[in-house]
């Protein structure tokens, strides 16, 4: 059950990232991206805070092995 979880935490956090640097770069889900996006912001920290669960996924499965 603990790896699932942790394995779930990983997946949940590269869907985000690539959710955020998506719609920085192309504007895709949510009409980002391009000249003037007023969401960079929420992006950029959207894609740290992503960066930050993957972390602590990989960080917690590793102390399970």
């Amino acid at each position: 059950m603990d790896k699932a979880l942790c394995y779930g935490a990983l997946g949940v956090g590269a869907l985000m990232a690539l959710v955020f640097v998506l719609d920085l770069v192309a504007g895709v889900p949510f009409g980002g991206g391009g000249g003037e996006n007023p969401f960079v912001v929420v992006d950029v920290f959207g894609f740290i805070g992503a960066a930050i669960v993957i972390y602590l996924g990989f960080n917690a499965s590793r102390d399970l092995k």
